[in-house]
């Protein structure tokens, strides 16, 4: 069997407790794994700021590749459909 080769991505969070650079990355299989692991991981965020009232949807996080070039823009309202009612 043969294994496919990860890529490792680096997920920075930027919001507005500052820019987070992430400085070990995680090892995926292609940017669409990556972008699933940002959504979850922003959703996790997201539910310990609504444990607190609270919930900021201004931020994103940023996947880069091991030589820093930016992959990916990923803004946190891309994690959450939000819907108000009346």
């Amino acid at each position: 069997m043969r294994s496919c080769p990860m890529a490792r991505f680096f997920l920075h969070i930027n919001n507005g407790g500052g820019y987070a650079e992430d400085p070990e990355g995680q090892d995926a299989a292609d940017l669409d794994e990556a972008y699933r692991r940002a959504i979850d991981g922003v959703r996790s965020m997201l539910s310990e700021e609504a444990r607190h009232g609270q919930l900021d949807l201004s931020g994103s996080i940023e996947i880069s590749d091991g030589d820093g070039n930016t992959l990916l823009i990923v803004p946190f309202r891309e994690a959450v459909d939000l819907r108000l009612h009346g």
